[in-house]
């Protein structure tokens, strides 16, 4: 039995229909299951309601368990929840864990810089002390994030892409990709006490991601160059939680004193998989960076 938690978050999400496409078994846990409309009835996933950060709502998740696919929110008390979660699956007698975790591939990050990064690395640390088998994968940042809504995403009334990081190169990963990766590590053996650090196959300014969000979708979209301060102004004026807006403040920080990067496929090719190019993942949400 596998378990995916966080299932319906972006990456949980994705996970989840990996394995249905794949045909297979899969539990999700969810905290609330009016929130998993998207994934309730599809072929072989059971939903199951718990938090993580309540061992005594985990027992019908973690139930005749081998394998679980760990994720949560950044912005819930990450280290925290992950940390007991890991404990109460270790007393439930799962034998293998693999942390869905972040390290900026490629980025060259002071892990101590940045909340994200640095919380990762004492779950990891945890993790590895627990006892359990572990697998840790570390993708960079995902396509997804500059999709409209997103706290860093396009505007698509104003054709615009403002960020705060002027010419610096990222190399964003497809969650789609990592969600295949993730399916592979829990189907495989062999990966135990291994890390899996994934980004995508190209390290592109913002000035390149707007001009490929242009050809796919046929309309001129503009990266707008702002001040950390004026993007901080934006997202507070949209009714952005404190808590996101500190952790997107420090990520865009480091990502402006940190310009290069260094793309990293390894992880695609270990695993057989051809890395998804923006361009193709930008045709594929055309519609989605139109506002539609």
């Amino acid at each position: 039995m596998i378990l995916v938690t966080g299932a319906t978050g972006l990456s949980g999400s994705a996970v989840v229909r990996e394995c249905v496409r794949q045909g297979v078994p899969v539990r999700a846990l969810t905290r609330d299951r009016g929130r998993a409309r998207r994934l309730d009835g599809l072929p072989g996933v059971e939903l199951v309601e718990g938090d993580m950060s309540r061992p005594d709502s985990l027992k019908a998740a973690l139930d005749g368990v081998h394998r679980v696919l760990m994720i949560s929110s950044a912005r819930e008390r990450m280290l925290e929840t992950q940390c007991t979660f890991i404990d109460a699956a270790g007393a439930a007698g799962v034998p293998y864990i693999v942390k869905y975790s972040g390290k900026e591939a490629g980025v060259g990050f002071d892990l101590e810089a940045f909340t994200g990064t640095r919380e990762h690395a004492a779950i990891e640390r945890h993790l590895e002390a627990s006892g359990m088998a572990w697998t840790q994968l570390r993708p960079s940042q995902f396509m997804q994030f500059y999709l409209p809504g997103t706290l860093t995403g396009v505007d698509p009334e104003r054709r615009e892409l403002r960020m705060p990081i002027g010419e610096t190169r990222l190399a964003p990963v497809d969650v789609e990709d990592v969600a295949k990766v993730a399916v592979a590590l829990l189907r495989s053996d062999g990966h135990q006490g291994r890390a899996y650090d994934i980004s995508g196959p190209e390290a592109l300014s913002m000035k390149e991601v707007a001009e490929r969000i242009s050809e796919a979708t046929g309309t001129a979209f503009h990266y707008v160059n702002l001040t950390l301060e004026d993007k901080l102004r934006e997202l507070e004026s949209r009714g952005t939680p404190a808590l996101a807006m500190r952790i997107v403040g420090e990520l865009l920080a480091e990502r402006l004193r940190r310009p290069e990067t260094h793309v990293w496929t390894e992880t695609h090719q270990r695993f057989g998989l051809e890395p998804t190019t923006f361009l193709d993942f930008a045709r594929r949400n055309a519609r989605a960076f139109l506002g539609g």
